[in-house]
């Protein structure tokens, strides 16, 4: 089936039978500009993404995130942790691509950088089967993640390159490490995506970060 629509992703923290909603954040696959090149695991991401209104995102929580959990509940395997679905948003609703059972990246990043309260309480909360269904605090406003990807991602990245200016971006942004090393002194490529650099502004087409 040709599924035609806006490609999002909505992670909901689950504590086996309840659920919340993380804002709906949106990541981008192809390694080039204008969506140019070979798909990757993300090269950046933002969230919420403005095409899901909260009303939708509730209506995703209804007709995904709670028939699944009720489902795993029947078979015995109730499910507790970061429950991701990968949606298509086409004209006769949300319909999912696929399942992870763990957050997903890069749109955990901003996702963090959105949430205006502790992510700690509510994970003890779901371990433990006692989350409360509410809202979450988010910050207004929207963030962003660009991944700086190893010369030669995705098919041969180059390991061992240095990697400069990392702490001057961070006075700013905060960066996130994923496919890098400290070695000898400096910040060393280990891997294809190498950091995630992310801000918070007043909205996508904000000119100054915030945080």
């Amino acid at each position: 089936e040709l599924l035609e629509g806006e490609e999002v992703s909505v992670i909901a923290l689950c504590d086996g039978e309840r659920y919340v909603l993380l804002p709906p954040a949106q990541d981008h696959k192809r390694v080039g500009e204008g969506d140019t090149g070979p798909n990757t695991g993300g090269m950046g991401a933002y969230a919420p993404a403005p095409f899901l209104s909260p009303e939708a995102l509730a209506e995703v929580g209804e007709r995904v995130i709670a028939p699944t959990l009720a489902v795993l509940r029947r078979r015995g395997t109730p499910f507790r942790g970061a429950l991701y679905a990968g949606l298509m948003l086409t004209r006769e609703g949300p319909k999912v691509l696929e399942f992870n059972a763990r957050f997903g990246d890069p749109e955990t990043q901003v996702l963090m950088m959105q949430l205006a309260e502790d992510v700690l309480p509510l994970l003890d909360a779901c371990a433990r089967g006692q989350l409360e269904p509410r809202p979450l605090a988010v910050h207004p406003g929207a963030s962003v993640g660009v991944v700086l990807a190893a010369r030669g991602y995705p098919e041969a990245p180059e390991k061992g390159a240095r990697i400069d200016g990392v702490d001057a971006v961070a006075a700013d942004c905060p960066v996130f490490v994923a496919g890098a090393t400290e070695r000898e002194g400096a910040w060393r490529t280990s891997g294809g995506r190498v950091l995630t650099v992310c801000a918070r502004g007043a909205g996508l087409d904000a000119e100054d970060d915030i945080g």
